[in-house]
């Protein structure tokens, strides 16, 4: 089945989520650490994927295009706005931001990526799931260190994973009738260079680096697959 992966790894990042709550009475000091690493280990996987980048030009373009567009739209304040009505059902104001933050964080780091982009065009074209397979590993522990600091905010970045990855699987099960290989392998190294950059924001947000409005700057994943598009119609 298309999906198999993708919803093992939704499994896996409620899993390690689940097993988070468990460990968050353990000294501050040790979480800290923790997501210190993570954040470290993160920002060298973001810069791993935007050093990738063929169109330089594109990519920066699709940013600041992105952030425009993203600022328009407010979706900083849109995703927070979702995080304060999660808190007000479960009654606790003082979790709003975590929410909102273990939500937003997770979710950027789950979805953007090479492993979600080629698994999920591998379970669809191919119906291996191998890749994503070993992303859910990394996703769950992932979410298991998050979740010690940011809460059960990062539990919910499972619905935008299976959604995205989902609809990445469904749609590959035909993209190659409408997409030639060439532009497609493009595409991909494009998009995971973009979101290598929202990757390295992501990281230095954690380790209190910047206050970059990461929610705001997602179009730009929308913008450089246009622009790149639109690079191969003129240029052909």
């Amino acid at each position: 089945m298309a999906l198999t992966g993708t919803l093992v790894n939704g499994l896996a990042i409620i899993l390690g989520t689940l097993l988070g709550l468990f460990f968050r009475n353990i000294p501050e000091k040790f979480k800290e650490t923790a997501l210190q690493a993570v954040a470290l280990a993160i920002l060298l996987m973001g810069l791993d994927m935007a050093l990738q980048v063929n169109y330089i030009i594109l990519v920066i373009v699709a940013l600041m295009v992105g952030g425009i567009i993203g600022e328009g739209l407010k979706l900083e304040v849109k995703f927070n706005k979702f995080g304060e009505m999660i808190a007000k059902l479960i009654q606790s104001d003082q979790m709003q931001s975590k929410i909102t933050q273990g939500f937003i964080t997770a979710s950027l780091i789950f979805v953007v990526g090479a492993m979600a982009i080629i698994g999920a065009l591998d379970s669809g074209l191919r119906h291996d799931h191998d890749l994503l397979f070993i992303k859910s590993i990394l996703d769950g522990f992932t979410a298991l260190v998050l979740t010690t600091t940011l809460g059960f905010g990062v539990g919910l970045s499972a619905i935008p994973v299976v959604l995205y990855q989902g609809a990445i699987a469904l749609t590959a099960t035909r993209i190659h009738q409408w997409i030639p290989d060439l532009f497609l392998d493009e595409w991909i190294i494009e998009i995971t260079s973009t979101g290598g950059l929202l990757i390295v924001a992501i990281a230095l947000n954690m380790l209190g680096l910047t206050k970059i409005r990461i929610a705001n700057l997602i179009p730009a994943l929308f913008v450089v697959s246009i622009l790149l598009a639109g690079y191969h119609l003129f240029a052909s």
